[in-house]
């Protein structure tokens, strides 16, 4: 366990809806490959919506951080978490936007595998961030951040597959280049998800 010098509900409302906007707006991606080959704007634009909804977020905590004498963790600590969560639905918008340019016969299932695990990272995320509030104990989130890892590690290896498929000389070059940019976003949003794992990590080990 560890404690905090003042408690600030209103920080951790903000880091809280954050992480969940955040993940909300990963979960919408799942919308988006039923729709491939027709009208996938709707689904385009609940993500754009949800990132404009995230960026709001992010910036209500820098504005609060101008305002606020005393906060709940240090400064550094709360301005890396909102960072490390405002890249995610960045990047998740740029893999829609490249899912619904590309042609639907490159948005295999290895794709929705991908966005699955993206889902599972992001859930581990939320339960994390959440844990600051809750003073979690350290060997609790230590746990979930082994999970997050493990999530990642998944989806190193099903990249490194699908890269050594795409490099055999059998596949299209305009193939290879459409495909490798798509796994590898998806990939940097798994990392992403890591990135603010490790923050909130790092914080309840300074505390604990």
């Amino acid at each position: 366990m560890f404690s905090l010098f003042k408690q600030d509900d209103s920080f951790y409302n903000l880091l809280e809806a954050s992480a969940t906007e955040a993940r909300n707006c990963a979960a919408l991606l799942k919308d988006v490959p039923p729709h491939l080959g027709g009208d996938a704007s709707a689904q385009l634009e609940a993500i754009r919506h949800s990132r404009r909804k995230h960026k709001k977020l992010t910036q209500e905590i820098t504005e609060k951080m101008c305002r606020t004498f005393i906060t709940p963790l240090d400064r550094e600590d709360i301005e890396a978490l909102s960072a490390a969560l405002h890249r995610l639905p960045k990047t998740v918008e740029k893999i829609a936007e490249r899912m619904v340019l590309c042609p639907v016969k490159f948005t295999d299932d290895i794709v929705s595998k991908q966005i699955l695990l993206l889902d599972q990272a992001t859930l581990q995320v939320v339960s994390m961030v959440s844990g600051l509030r809750l003073k979690t104990s350290l060997e609790v989130i230590q746990d979930m951040q082994d999970k997050l890892q493990h999530i990642e590690g998944d989806a190193d290896k099903m990249l490194m597959d699908l890269l050594r498929q795409l490099y055999n000389g059998k596949v299209e070059p305009m193939e290879v280049i459409i495909l490798k940019d798509l796994y590898e976003l998806l990939e940097k949003a798994i990392d992403r998800c890591r990135d603010a794992g490790n923050v909130v990590f790092q914080v309840v080990l300074k505390y604990s």
